[in-house]
C-alpha cells in the first residue's frame, strides 16, 4: 500500500481528522481528537514508509514477535504503540487495514461514554 491509500482508508473512518501538530514531517490522524495514527512523512519520501499505531499490549507483543517488521512504537509508548514497516511488502494490506482498524478501536475504547456517542450519532 502506498501512502495515498492508507491516508484514504483512515480518513475514511467516522470523525477523522489529520494535521501536523508536532511538526511539517509527521502527519496524524485522530478520531475526536485523540491520535491513533502518525505517519513520518519523510521516511516514505526515501521510500522506507512506515507507520504507528496504537496496539493493546499483550497483542503488540504477539505482533512483534510474528512480524520482523513490526517493531516497538518509534518515539512512541513501547507498550502501547507499533510501528510498521510498509516499505518492503512483508506486510500484508489486509494486516495493515485490520491494525489501522485495531488502533482506531482501542482510541475509541479509551475515550468517554459521551465522546463515543458521537461517533454512533
Amino acid at each position: 500500500m502506498n501512502i495515498e491509500q492508507l491516508r484514504e482508508y483512515c480518513l475514511n473512518k467516522k470523525e477523522v481528522t489529520e494535521d501536523f501538530p508536532f511538526d511539517q514531517d509527521t502527519l496524524v490522524f485522530k478520531v475526536l481528537g485523540k491520535m491513533f495514527a502518525l505517519f513520518p512523512l519523510e521516511k516514505w519520501e526515501k521510500g522506507e514508509g512506515s507507520v504507528n499505531l496504537k496496539c493493546d499490549p499483550e497483542y503488540a507483543i504477539e505482533l512483534r514477535a510474528d512480524y520482523e517488521n513490526i517493531t516497538a512504537g518509534w518515539h512512541m509508548s513501547k507498550k502501547h504503540w507499533n510501528t510498521l514497516y510498509i516499505h518492503n511488502g512483508e506486510l500484508q494490506p489486509k494486516l495493515i487495514c485490520d491494525l489501522i482498524d485495531h488502533s482506531y478501536d482501542m482510541v475509541v475504547k479509551g475515550m468517554t461514554k459521551k465522546m463515543r456517542q458521537k461517533l454512533i450519532s
